[in-house]
């Protein structure tokens, strides 16, 4: 196999008609070119050089091999160049998902973020379900993952991924504007016993939160229409057809009738999966612009 830093050597040597001044423009000594050109003639099996006392003239073969070594080596560089890039996240590709409400809430400003700061790099999302997308992180089709468990509904992640959380998102109570207690800002479970209730599918963590939720306040909640799309819920809430309790993420913050919930607080936490050994450059970089999104969104549900 040919060296390339040999064939470095040639180019100089045949450019410059000298061992010694190849030597000079590559820093090394003419016994040291010397060497390399032995090397690079035993390489191929012929020699490169005509040899006398005061000098070594090119031979056709010299001169072939350092025209056509130049493609290679330009290639070689480019190479090099990428892989420096990549090694230090300038270039590469860094893979994401995240359920729709943090898609919409947490990840625009984290993948602006990362695309003003890594331009070359390639940044691609895809949107699932925590159970949707686990297997994409264990399987390093994904390198990191927002998923979600609710305080009432825990659950327990792959021991292979670190799971860290990012944000603990508050459940609020959302009303109809004609509510009775709408405009009060905090409302106590046990007040809404009686009414109508809109959650999302009977096998999904948060229905199964509001269940236990609403057990803790003494009573069963009377869930009569049921959605995973929270703009149906809040929709059908609007139209009086019901109450919901949503996580924060899924409240507009132009919504109104939005009110806490006294006495236990309850939440839906956000984690960020990700392999333990996953070396991209890029993660880290997802991460820290992950932290400080979650921060700026938690900031807006802080206690006036």
């Amino acid at each position: 196999m040919l060296n390339p830093i040999h064939l470095r050597t040639l180019q100089e040597c045949v450019r410059t008609g000298s061992f010694a001044e190849a030597g000079r423009m590559l820093g090394y000594t003419a016994s040291a070119v010397s060497q390399q050109m032995v090397l690079l003639e035993r390489a191929i099996g012929a020699p490169l050089f005509e040899r006398s006392a005061r000098s070594a003239r090119s031979t056709a073969l010299a001169l072939r091999l350092a025209d056509r070594s130049r493609d290679a080596l330009g290639a070689l560089d480019s190479l090099e160049r990428e892989v420096r890039a990549m090694v230090v996240g300038e270039e590469g590709s860094l893979r994401l998902a995240s359920f729709a409400t943090a898609n919409s809430r947490v990840l625009p400003d984290v993948l602006a973020a990362v695309i003003s700061q890594r331009p070359h790099a390639e940044v691609q999302l895809d949107e699932g379900e925590p159970d949707e997308v686990v297997d994409g992180v264990l399987d390093g089709l994904l390198d990191a993952a927002l998923v979600f468990e609710y305080d009432l509904d825990p659950r327990q992640w792959p021991i292979e991924l670190c799971a860290e959380e990012l944000l603990a998102e508050p459940l609020r109570v959302v009303l109809p504007s004609s509510h009775r207690l709408a405009g009060r800002g905090r409302v106590e479970l046990p007040d809404l016993a009686g009414d109508n209730w809109i959650c999302t599918r009977q096998d999904t963590a948060g229905a199964r939160s509001l269940v236990r939720l609403a057990a803790a306040a003494g009573f069963a909640p009377r869930i009569t229409f049921r959605s995973n799309d929270y703009s149906v819920i809040r929709d059908l809430v609007r139209r009086d057809l019901g109450v919901a309790v949503l996580p924060a993420l899924a409240i507009p913050r132009e919504q109104e009738g939005v009110a806490r919930i006294i006495g236990f607080e309850p939440h839906r936490r956000v984690k960020v999966l990700y392999r333990k050994q996953n070396t991209n450059p890029l993660l880290p970089v997802a991460l820290e612009f992950l932290a400080k999104s979650c921060t700026a969104v938690a900031s807006e549900w802080e206690q006036p």
